[in-house]
């Protein structure tokens, strides 16, 4: 037998004197030591532990050694723990070491502990055992045991008072705060084996800095009591707790409330559709809203170009299940709705979850839903995209819209899923329902039983699903509360589909109107995976449950849309039996034609079994406090019930007796309940027969707390219920999730510490990561080890085997994933390795989410007066019991704060933040055979009362403590800060309420302030918590603090809670380092769901001592009496630390904070620059005048000058005010600095304007200069975010990992040369210009040379007609040069992505290194053998390479100088420009109740401009000593003058796109408006007609005044023939930072100097002056300019081209260039230096003040501004938009060959064709020409010599036709549409009497189509297929083009088929060329066409009858014909004989 034996020797260096217990556990399994007893500093236990083991020994598991101190009365107190994995033991087979113990911090103690572990492995390695136990048991039908923990530990576990249960949660170490120890990777690193040891690179180090790292923290914890961790809410929350569970903070439910979205849709064109000659529409629909397209006319690729926008105000859920539906019709009308060509389908969510929420330029893949065989109909090219509030989407570029049009390359899907999706059968099988409530009143039952006389089920159900906009139903079952339907809805769709969630609901049919019972949606994505190990989506059978309203019922349900699904169910409503199913249709032997229709059929019943075993399970909650109960409720008594499913629903419960399923159930079950007697003691059984559930607490009269609340008096009795109920025994799928979620609980909070960390700028943070990611990959594979058992249990359905075989392969990888993660951590990758952990949580939390429902949630429900008033739900899973400690849910038998809040949608807003009650609730939940440890996780010291009728075998009904602590709360309450602004000052007057157990105080009300400092210290005396001592100290409860405003009158209105664990200290501990005193800590406040500040303060709870005598009395009295009085006298507190008394006399009896916790304060000196006030509004109707603004922190401030008249100059005039306050060292602590303008009205009164808080200073602390550096690099810098210096000395003081970054060293390192010659190439910074052009090569720091080449490699895309025509310098405008830079702009961030993907192959060499042992900094050596290995992966991107390669031979690009495109606002890229000058935003009013603080703009009373510099207070003398130093200025040195200055403001507005729509028709009419001050310039009468993509090219002069007009609107209106405009959008921008800003915001500098033509300089002062001038603001030495091209500035070497050339082309000497050189690249000169705004044009987002955070389209604008005391500035340029160019094509139809013969001849029956040819260019079908009609072709070849002629206006440069025409017969002007050039041309069959044939046609896009061939005979189909493999010939270029072409049309199998060829001719003439040479339409005058030479045949045969007889018949039928005419004669004459014979005869008869 394979065995694993520790011998545990000693355990040395313990505190104190004292009994020592130990506890070995492994594999969940303690065993424990004897007693040591009275044993001082060494224990020696020697003693022998062995677990005889069944498998083999894993590498992750782990042995835990614990050692307690032992107490014979009070539970055994952990001294310390001792983790290790057994990976060694399980190579070697034996170890022996000596290690020191962690205790429940995490921080390493003194302690130590020597073993000795051997590990018996055998050769046959034996079967998997289950869980911890190894007696042979027998192994009942679902795996688990049937038998108790308990008995193996028989004596033990009830003699040392330590249940079993109380490992440290699971093997696996929990830490407990980031601040208090870093993760210990010593213990883990310890045990590796040998094998890793050349792994690990940097790791020794990393082990010796964390030993280092303890000592320093516990130094600092003696030392500095300043050391604050910032606790975030998970921190508080979080602890190694075993017997508390952490609370849930946030409170307010927040699905369920409406949002607002808007889903934008723009469809561009239509290719490929099927159909011949159709005029298409395309409709757009979401959910119910349906949009149209125009029409357009015959054409199977139709452009449109039109954007729609949809506008919802509804919930999340609701808006993501919406579908969009795009489906194009075929010739709609106003008369007839057209035929439905395709649709295509998809849900909201699947758009909302893209990277952007948006797919944007994509193809959507038309199918016909009537037709499921008939594959693709064709594709729609749209964009959609879906905004929520808040979500700003980044719209790509749009220039010109000429990406290869590669259909299969974009399709519009989603990542990973195919292009060719397949049909599928959705099977969605309804089997049976249980437990359904009443949904009629007992009045009409009544009525009903009246007149039927009997009484049946109040319900009628069906279940209605829903699936992708389809729904089908199942049959109605009359009257059944358990409705039995076996059937099944069967959907057709697209496979994989694109709507993620089934719904199915059950219904209850009315004869008025059908109501919702209860909604499940089924997440495709949780029932199937996609991988290549994946299945298919299948669930079931299984129950699904369903929650809603509250079960009673009533006629108006308030709750009724919980029923439907939205918000959070506050009651069980019933549960269905479902199962999915999912076949893929093979679509060529189709039984099912039409996808549209649902079918539903009959299916065969499911055993009862299928769905699991029925097990009884017993659910035991106990009640040990209800505080905090509102007093809204009344004091009527109040209880409290439990129910799950609808046992234990007393109310509106259960509609059978549950006996009658107990019978039923025995009857099945027999064997397994003898089963159950065997394995339990007999009295047990019989018992158990007849356990009632007791599910209510009985009920009790609430006591008052304080003026808001109640409490319940549950003192030393704690009020217990529970729970029988019966289920499908399905724990394992609630096990699996419990495992996962565990691991990722633990995960967030590691991640929440380590984003603490880098929040507080912590050391290490890389460290604490390393830790987080170790523990998830020993989680992971923990998980797979446990998992491993379940793979091949009975009783599964198909989807719990497969979910189980993908979790496992998930967690797995994940593991694996994370160990590699793990090894990449460096100091400068924390931040992005945090978002791939962060990656893992999200898959975490999806993998744990079951789909397959077991048992239902339990709700608590608090009754008063028989009313339901507020509820929590939880989940079962999260109490579910299992023997497995990973297994177990997270709160089972722990005691879990629950707050109580309101049901649906009473609980949004307000009401759902104010807590109904405050539970300490304790729940146990688990199979009846095993509810022997129910009890275990209550404290301890307890009796069960059961009730008294029933022996003991009952569960007790209350719980009486007979021990009780009795300990003193000190709440130190420092300070708040952020708080909410309750007051309509924008203010509040914030108090604090702390509540701890049943009592509560209040800090004193501080007065208008959003960051109170209380400083106050809040002492509970006597506060009686029950359990034992040591628990308590592990586990105290939490305290709750509460925020409130306090209002003259009315009630306290609330602003905010959070939560708070004291550090506890018991009477046996000395008060003193490390845990006291306590630290200040932040405490983050919430409000409803969204934060509302952060509170710092600290919590300690005392233990009051005893004296021995008490005790002795207290233990007897116990024995004697049931319930103990302990009585503490006062003598009892004198051991506790004393307090200090109220030492502030003013503040009354109000105690400080004491000195040790109260922050260590020094002497901070704050400088205020005052600026100017700007928009203030009125305040009280008045306006505001002379205004002031107060500056205060911590109590001490300043106050500016007083503005004497704000209108003629809202600036102050004393600039810099200083004042000193003591403020804490540590920078985390200091108090916010409160910002107040007043206004100073007549007789001496004040009103407050409005106020701003500056939360945190550290922003604006002053670092001094670093004199270790070289002399210029002395940038003192204001901690703003800007690093003024990128070289230098910060290079010197980086960290010690520098060896790791030189791979990622930016290009831009610049080597200075300092000698007055410099060598001639110095890296980049030596911008060489060719003195020969006037071109410069732009050299951008960071780009490769590569990117140069590129920058100069023309584009494909502008073919050679520009270069033509462009390369002339006249003909460059500045939209040349836009287009040039948009061009630039889209390669760059093609090339980042390149550079990105470099970089991550990069990193894996990085990875790779590590793995072979190789230090970074061998990595350059060794890089040629490592390149080798990556050889496979690079050789894609070498081809892709090679590819551009290539292009390099095309001709050069015509150079074109560049300005910036910057795709945001320009203040996105500067920092706001708030480089020295700040702007403050003033609030005032109350903050909107909302979430989202969206609504703050609305409180924005004005602006304060200033800046704020702090420092210690002794300031080094250097600084002053500076030559020009102000001491008037103090830090604020070299700041302009604020007087008033004139300038001109020039506004250039370029274009905007995606404006909003705002006209009925789905357009807009937009025109500019700019308003500055009070000057507005409107450009109304310049609208552009229905256009949502204007280009404006104006621009605007205003004169302007700074400071008083400095904020500039630019909005975009739309333009209505009656009413008022409407506003689309506005955007605003602040020029006074833009114009004082050292960045030089006024002109943007150009790349490039030219005194004429389109890139002329457009500043007043040259580039020389410019350079002249900021070298002397800087104070720096220079320009130099030296001979050869060179100037110095600042030691710094420029060279440049000397010469220009003026207009008349003569060459001058100048020092422009070199000056140009200097300013592009003046953030390399040191000290100064910063980017200067180069020649641009911004992308500024609109926004509507309506629609708040929503982007209503963006603008393209600059702005230039010239001071009006300096020379005036030229002419604005010219940007007004290209004016098309007029062409005319000239198309002439020569011949046609084989064109396919479409009528049969009248008289012959031949196969002929009456061919013409039409013509048109796209968009301009109107003028669509045919050529004359070809007969009676019977070869198909037709003869024309027919010419066309489409005049048409183009814009080169967009490659567009721009086509101006009136909409419709109403329209009030011309709208314009841009439309790319494409040719038409179509053969037809003409018909006289019936509509022409289609026969076939081509289009041409007349900027890329193939070349004609040569004969008819080369022309072929694949001139049309091969598209893009073919050269391609642009008529812009070419002029004139002939050739055959071939014409095609669709077959009905949907296959291209030659319908025909032309011979063509196309010649393009420019319009004055078309003047000159002019030509006639058909073969008319002028330069006619001849005749063509058609054969004779060739005529209409109505028209000249006698020749169709001539050709038609005389040719053929000659012989024929005479043969007829001569039997003819002979007929007539036959006849004319017959007919006079007999009349002769009778003549020469008569002989007349």
């Amino acid at each position: 037998m394979m065995s694993l034996v520790v011998h545990l020797k000693t355990v040395a260096h313990l505190r104190g004197k004292g009994d020592r217990i130990a506890k070995v556990t492994f594999r969940g399994l303690p065993l424990y030591s004897r007693v040591a007893e009275n044993c001082g500093e060494v224990a020696h236990f020697n003693e022998t532990f062995r677990w005889p083991i069944a498998s083999r020994l894993d590498q992750n598991e782990m042995l835990e050694v614990q050692v307690y101190n032992y107490s014979k009365v009070f539970t055994n107190r952990l001294v310390g723990t001792f983790c290790m994995v057994l990976q060694k033991v399980a190579e070697e087979g034996h170890l022996e070491l000596t290690d020191t113990l962690i205790d429940d911090n995490n921080m390493s103690i003194k302690t130590s502990v020597t073993i000795d572990i051997r590990y018996q492995p055998m050769d046959g390695t034996g079967g998997m055992w289950s869980d911890g136990e190894f007696l042979d048991v027998p192994d009942d039908r679902d795996g688990m045991f049937a038998f108790e923990t308990d008995s193996l530990l028989s004596g033990q576990s009830h003699g040392s008072g330590t249940s079993p249960g109380r490992s440290l949660q699971g093997s696996i170490p929990t830490f407990r705060k980031a601040g208090r120890g870093v993760f210990s990777a010593m213990k883990l690193g310890k045990a590796k084996s040998s094998k890793d040891d050349h792994k690990r690179g940097d790791e020794p180090a990393i082990l010796e800095m964390e030993d280092l790292d303890k000592k320093a923290m516990r130094l600092a914890g003696m030392l500095e009591p300043d050391t604050i961790s910032l606790a975030s809410v998970t921190a508080v929350t979080t602890n190694v707790s075993n017997k508390r569970s952490k609370p849930d903070i946030k409170m307010e439910p927040s699905s369920g409330r409406p949002v607002d979205y808007q889903i934008s849709i723009t469809v561009i064109e239509a290719r490929q559709l099927i159909g011949l000659n159709m005029d298409p529409v395309v409709c757009v629909e979401v959910g119910d809203d349906k949009k149209y397209t125009s029409m357009k006319e015959s054409t199977n690729c139709p452009y449109y170009n039109e954007y729609f926008v949809f506008d919802f105000h509804v919930p999340p859920d609701v808006m993501f299940d919406k579908i969009i539906k795009l489906s194009v019709i075929h010739s709609k009308n106003l008369l007839r709705s057209g035929t439905l060509v395709g649709t295509f389908k998809m849900d909201v969510g699947t758009v909302y979850s893209q990277p952007e929420h948006q797919f944007y330029h994509k193809w959507a893949i038309l199918s016909d839903p009537d037709d499921i065989t008939a594959g693709c109909k064709g594709y729609v090219k749209c964009d959609i995209a879906v905004v929520g509030k808040g979500d700003n989407i980044k719209t790509p570029h749009k220039a010109n819209e000429t990406d290869e049009d590669d259909i299969e390359g974009n399709l519009l899907l989603p990542e990973g899923i195919p292009a060719e999706r397949q049909w599928a059968r959705f099977y969605v099988k309804i089997h049976r329902a249980e437990g359904l409530p009443k949904m009629n009143t007992s009045i009409m039952a009544n009525v009903k039983k009246a007149f039927i006389g009997e009484n049946r089920d109040l319900v009628d159900p069906y279940v209605q699903v829903q699936f992708s906009g389809q729904k089908g139903k199942t049959s109605v079952q009359k009257s059944s509360y358990e409705p039995i339907w076996n059937e099944q809805v069967i959907f057709t769709e697209l496979f994989p589909p694109l709507c993620k969630r089934i719904k199915v609901q059950i219904r209850d049919s009315d004869k008025v109107n059908d109501v919702a019972i209860g909604t499940h949606f089924i997440d495709l994505r949780k029932i199937s995976n996609d991988g290549d190990k994946g299945f298919l989506p299948t669930l079931g059978p299984a129950w699904v449950n369903m929650y809603g309203s509250t079960r009673q019922y009533t006629l108006m349900d308030e709750h009724q849309d919980l029923n439907d699904g939205l918000g959070e169910g506050v009651s069980f409503r019933a549960r269905l039996l479902i199962s999915v199913a999912v076949e893929i249709l093979d679509t060529t032997s189709p039984e099912i034609i039409c996808s549209t229709d649902v079918q539903v059929e009959p299916v065969s019943n499911i055993s009862e079994s299928a769905t699991g075993k029925m097990e009884e399970f017993f659910l035991f909650g106990s009640f040990l406090e209800a505080t905090m109960i509102d007093r809204k409720i009344g004091d009527k008594p109040i209880s409290f019930e439990i129910t799950i499913g609808n046992y234990g629903n007393h109310i509106d419960g259960v509609s059978k007796s549950s006996s009658v399923k107990k019978k039923k159930k025995e009857g099945e079950n027999q064997e397994e309940e003898n089963e159950l007697i065997q394995n339990s003691s007999e009295d047990e059984a019989d018992e158990d027969a007849d356990l009632t559930s007791v599910s209510s607490t009985p009920p009790m009269k609430p006591f008052i707390t304080d003026r808001n609340y109640f409490h319940l008096p549950y003192f030393e009795k704690k009020p217990c219920v529970y729970i029988k109920s019966w289920w499908q025994d399905q724990r394992r799928r609630l096990y699996n999730s419990n495992m996962m979620d565990k691991i990722a609980d633990k995960l967030e909070e590691g991640l929440n510490d380590v984003q603490e960390v880098i929040k507080t700028e912590k050391a290490f943070p890389e460290r604490r990561l390393r830790g987080v990611l170790e523990e998830l990959s020993i989680g992971c594979s923990r998980y797979v080890t446990l998992a491993n058992k379940d793979v091949n249990l009975a009783g599964r359905t198909k989807l719990d085997r497969e979910r189980l075989k993908s979790c496992m392969r998930e967690m797995d990888s994940m593991g694996q994933q994370a160990k590699q993660i793990r090894t990449q951590v460096k100091k400068n990758t924390v931040k992005e390795k945090l978002k791939l952990a962060q990656n893992f949580l999200q898959r975490l939390r999806f993998l744990a989410d079951e789909p397959q429902h077991s048992i239902p949630d339990v709700f608590i429900w608090m009754m008063s007066n028989n009313k339901r008033i507020a509820y929590a739900r939880i989940p079962s899973k999260d109490i579910l019991y299992s023997v497995v400690d990973e297994e177990t849910g997270k709160d089972c038998g722990k005691v879990k704060a629950v707050f109580l809040k309101l049901p649906g949608k009473k609980g949004f807003g307000p009401a759902g933040w104010t807590v109904q009650a405050k539970l300490e609730l304790y729940l146990w939940l688990g199979l009846n055979k095993s509810r022997k440890n129910f009890l275990h996780g209550l404290p301890n010291g307890f009796e069960e009362i059961r009730a008294t009728k029933m022996g003991h075998g009952l569960p007790p009904v209350t719980l009486v403590y007979d021990m009780k602590q009795v300990f003193q709360l000190r709440a130190h309450m420092y300070q708040a800060r952020s708080l909410f602004a309750a007051d309509s000052s924008g203010l509040s007057d914030p108090f604090a309420r702390v509540f701890f157990s049943s009592q509560s105080q209040v800090t004193e009300v501080l007065n208008e302030t959003l960051c109170p400092t209380w400083d106050q210290l809040l002492v509970f005396d006597d506060v009686e918590l029950f359990g034992e001592a040591t628990e308590l100290r592990d586990d105290p409860p939490i305290i709750v603090v509460e925020f409130y405003d306090q209002d003259t009158v009315g009630k306290a209105e609330f602003i905010g809670r959070t939560f708070a664990k004291p550090t506890i200290k018991m009477r046996d501990e000395p008060y003193g380092p490390p845990r006291f005193p306590p630290q200040l800590e932040y405490y983050q406040i919430y409000r409803g769901n969204s934060i509302a500040g952060e509170l710092l303060a600290a919590f300690e709870l005392l233990q009051i001592p005893f004296d021995a005598e008490e005790i002795r009395r207290a233990l007897i009295a116990v024995h004697d009496f049931a319930v103990p009085q302990i009585k503490v006298g006062q003598g009892g507190r004198a051991d506790l630390p004393p307090l200090e008394g109220p030492t502030d006399s003013e503040r009354g009896p109000i105690l400080p904070v004491p000195l040790g916790i109260r922050p260590v304060l020094s002497r901070y000196r704050i400088e205020v620059l005052f600026w100017g006030l700007r928009d203030l509004k009125r305040i009280n109707l008045a306006q505001v005048d002379r205004p002031r603004v107060d500056i205060e922190c911590a109590g001490r401030g300043v106050q500016s000058a007083l503005i004497q008249n704000y209108k003629k100059n809202p600036n102050f005039s004393t600039l810099v005010k200083w004042f000193e306050v003591d403020l804490p060292e540590n920078e985390l602590l200091h108090p916010p600095l409160n910002i107040r303008v007043v206004d100073c009205r007549a007789f001496g009164r004040y009103i407050l304007v409005g106020s701003h808080a500056v939360s945190t200073l550290r922003h604006y602390i002053y670092s001094p200069p670093d004199k270790s550096c070289n002399n210029w690099a002395t940038a003192a810098k204001l901690m703003n975010g800007y690093m003024v210096l990128t070289n230098g000395c910060s290079q010197a003081r980086s960290s010690p990992s520098l060896s790791s970054r030189t791979f990622s060293r930016p290009a831009g390192d610049v080597s200075v040369s300092l000698e007055a010659e410099p060598p001639i190439r110095k890296m980049d910074t030596v911008v060489k210009l060719d003195a020969m052009s006037d071109a410069v090569v732009k050299v951008d720091m960071n780009e490769d040379e590569s990117d140069k080449e590129k920058k100069k490699k023309k584009k494909k895309k502008k073919g050679g007609a520009e270069e033509e025509e462009e390369t002339d310098e006249r003909v460059l405008d500045w939209w040349s040069k836009y287009f040039a830079s948009i061009e630039t702009l889209k390669e760059n961030l093609r090339s980042q992505e390149a550079a990105q993907a470099e970089a991550e192959e990069r990193e894996d060499l990085e990875i790779a290194a590590e793995a072979a042992d190789i230090r970074p900094d061998d990595l350059h050596l060794k890089g040629s053998k490592m390149k080798e290995r990556f050889k496979e992966k690079k050789s894609s991107k070498q081809k892709r390479s090679q590819a551009a390669d290539g292009s390099e031979k095309r001709p050069p690009k015509a150079r074109v100088d560049e300005l910036v495109v910057y795709n945001r606002e320009l203040e996105s890229e500067y920092g706001n420009f708030e480089d020295w000058l700040h702007t403050f935003n003033l609030y005032r009013g109350k903050a909107g109740d909302d979430d989202e603080h969206a609504l703050d703009d609305d409180r924005i009373v004005g602006r304060f401009k200033g800046s704020l510099c702090m420092y210690k207070v002794p300031l080094s003398q250097e600084i002053t000593r500076e030559a020009g130093y102000d001491p008037n200025m103090g830090m604020f040195q070299s700041i302009p003058h604020n007087d008033p200055i004139h300038v001109l403001v020039r506004v250039y507005v370029v274009r905007a796109t995606d404006l909003h729509p705002a006209d009925i028709n789905g357009k807009a009419d937009p025109y500019v408006v700019i308003k500055l001050g009070k000057s507005e310039v409107k450009d109304k009468e310049n609208y552009i007609s229905k256009q949502l993509n204007p280009v404006f090219g104006k621009s605007f002069d205003i004169e302007a005044t700074f400071p008083m007009e400095s904020m500039l609107t630019v909005s975009v209106y739309d333009w209505d023939l009656v009413g008022t405009d409407d506003l689309i959008g506005e955007t605003k921008i602040d020029l006074e930072n833009r114009f004082y800003s050292k960045f030089r915001a006024t002109c943007g500098i150009a790349s490039n100097y030219s005194m004429h033509g389109y890139n002329i300089w457009r500043d007043p002062m040259k580039p020389s002056q410019i350079l002249a001038k900021l070298c002397k603001e800087g104070k720096i030495d220079g320009p130099h300019y030296g001979p050869g091209g060179k100037v110095k500035v600042a030691n710094r070497i420029f060279t440049g081209p000397t010469e220009i050339e003026d207009e008349n082309g003569l060459k001058k000497q100048t020092e422009e260039h070199l000056a140009l050189s200097v300013l592009n690249h003046w953030e390399e000169i040191p000290r100064v230096g910063c980017k200067l705004v180069p020649e641009h044009v911004e992308t500024r987002p609109l926004l509507n003040p309506d629609k708040p955070g929503i982007e209503q389209g963006r603008l393209e604008m600059w702005v230039d501004m010239f001071p009006m005391d300096m020379p005036a500035p030229g002419p604005a340029i010219d940007i007004s938009p290209r004016k098309p160019k007029r062409y005319e094509l000239r198309v002439i139809i020569w011949n046609t060959d084989e064109v396919i013969l479409e009528d049969d001849d009248y008289f012959t029956g031949e196969k002929s064709s009456d061919i013409f040819v039409r013509g048109w260019l796209k968009g301009q079908q109107e003028d669509k020409q045919d050529t004359d009609v070809h007969y009676h072709s019977l070869t198909g070849e037709g003869n024309f010599n027919w010419r066309f002629v489409f005049p048409f206006d183009y814009l080169v440069a967009e490659e567009k036709i721009i086509i101006s025409k009136k909409e419709s017969m109403f329209s009030w002007d011309e709208t314009e549409y841009k439309i790319p050039p494409r040719l038409t041309m179509q053969v037809w069959d003409a018909d006289h009497f019936s509509a022409d044939d289609f026969l076939g046609a081509i289009e041409l896009d007349l900027n890329r189509f193939p070349r004609g061939a040569k004969t008819a005979k080369q022309c072929n189909l694949d001139m049309i297929r091969n598209e893009q493999e073919l050269p391609t010939i642009s008529i812009f270029k070419q002029k004139r083009v002939k050739g055959w072409w071939p014409f095609v049309a669709r077959d009905e199998n949907d296959e291209m088929e030659l319908t025909g060829k032309v011979e063509a001719e196309l010649h393009l003439v420019t319009a004055e060329e078309a003047e000159k040479s002019p030509v006639g339409l058909g073969r008319n005058e002028p330069d006619p066409l001849e005749k063509p030479n058609r054969p004779d045949t060739t005529f209409l045969w109505f028209l000249s009858p006698l020749k169709a007889i001539r050709y038609l018949v005389c040719n053929r039928y000659k012989w024929l014909i005479i043969k007829i005419v001569l039997a003819l004669l002979l007929l007539i004459m036959i006849g004319l004989f017959l007919y006079s014979m007999p009349g002769y005869l009778v003549k020469k008869l008569l002989g007349a």
